[in-house]
């Protein structure tokens, strides 16, 4: 297969997201016309990924102006449409990165001309997703020279196209090293309670044509002490100044093994999912989600009823169990703090 993924579409006037609840036997798109469409297709997962839910944030502000033209207080109505959005997933930086930055570009025209906001709003929106696209690229390709011929390579959730508006984070790494010509392998981690792993890597991983075996996710440590893995590289969600960061929940997991096991152990992610406003990942905020997720499978309750559970969607993994931080600067190794170049 050679067709490309893709998670996003703007048509001039609407958002199409491609719904990720329904892959991989179903391709649908979701239209969002205003920027509560958008905030539901971030809070309830129809599109996820750092990248992608901050690239969808910003048309759900040119959304939101577009839609202010026909309120009494239309700066108002978009400030007020940018603090909805914030609230959809607290984890992940890129959202109110992107939520602050349009409102920074477009503050300016909001109390003067709300034509003219909406229009700088629509066209930053543009603006971001290029930039997206480019730094995927300029990371992806740093981050292949990680990888060398007989790598057997792990991963866990989704990090490619579909978390991103193009090519991918730690994905895109592996994808990139294939490209190349690189003879390597990938190890997928199924990423239960959404099966991120199992429905879209393995979906991005087939149509890649890259070598691959899914697994269930408590078989990592079985596959590092049988030699079957030789590094792992994962996503970011938010980066704290020190390096520590958050990720998929089962990614700390993944770092003390590796650690244990002396595997090399990289996070993926741009510059955009940096939160130096925070010191460590300490400060990082975990969302909860509802526990149903846990206690369902496919819609179907596979718990005994009257069964309770956790259901935290993210985890923080110390920097001090990192080999390096993959960016489209480049690859940052220890001591963090100096973000400026590699």
């Amino acid at each position: 297969m050679s067709e490309e993924l893709r998670s996003l579409l703007w048509t001039g006037s609407s958002l199409c997201v491609l719904d990720q609840l329904r892959l991989p036997f179903e391709t649908e798109w979701i239209e969002c016309t205003s920027y509560r469409d958008v905030y539901s297709v971030i809070k309830n997962m129809n599109t996820r990924g750092a990248p992608a839910i901050g690239v969808a944030a910003a048309y759900g502000m040119a959304l939101a102006a577009r839609e202010a033209l026909t309120t009494p207080q239309p700066a108002q109505f978009v400030l007020d449409a940018g603090a909805y959005l914030k609230s959809a997933r607290p984890t992940a930086v890129n959202l109110a990165w992107a939520v602050d930055r349009s409102l920074a570009e477009g503050a300016p025209s909001l109390g003067k001309s709300p034509q003219a906001a909406a229009d700088e709003l629509a066209t930053f929106a543009g603006k971001l997703t290029q930039d997206d696209e480019d730094h995927n690229l300029a990371l992806s390709k740093h981050g292949a020279e990680l990888f060398e011929d007989g790598d057997i390579i792990l991963t866990i959730c989704n990090t490619g196209a579909l978390a991103t508006y193009r090519y991918g984070t730690a994905f895109g790494s592996i994808n990139e090293a294939f490209k190349q010509g690189r003879k390597i392998q990938v190890i997928a981690l199924e990423t239960r309670p959404y099966l991120q792993g199992a429905r879209l890597t393995a979906l991005e991983l087939v149509t890649a044509g890259i070598p691959f075996h899914l697994i269930t996710d408590g078989m990592a440590g079985f596959m590092m002490s049988h030699g079957m893995v030789t590094k792992v590289i994962v996503g970011a969600d938010r980066i704290a100044s020190n390096g520590d960061f958050a990720n998929k929940i089962g990614t700390y997991q993944l770092a003390v093994l590796a650690k244990y096991h002396g595997l090399p152990f990289y996070a993926a992610a741009p510059l955009s999912s940096f939160d130096f406003s925070i010191a460590s990942g300490a400060e990082i905020l975990v969302e909860q989600r509802d526990e149903n997720e846990v206690l369902s499978f496919a819609g179907q309750r596979v718990a005994a009823e009257g069964a309770h559970a956790f259901n935290p969607s993210f985890d923080v993994t110390p920097n001090e169990l990192l080999s390096g931080i993959v960016t489209e600067r480049g690859v940052f190794r220890h001591p963090f703090g100096n973000w400026e170049r590699p």
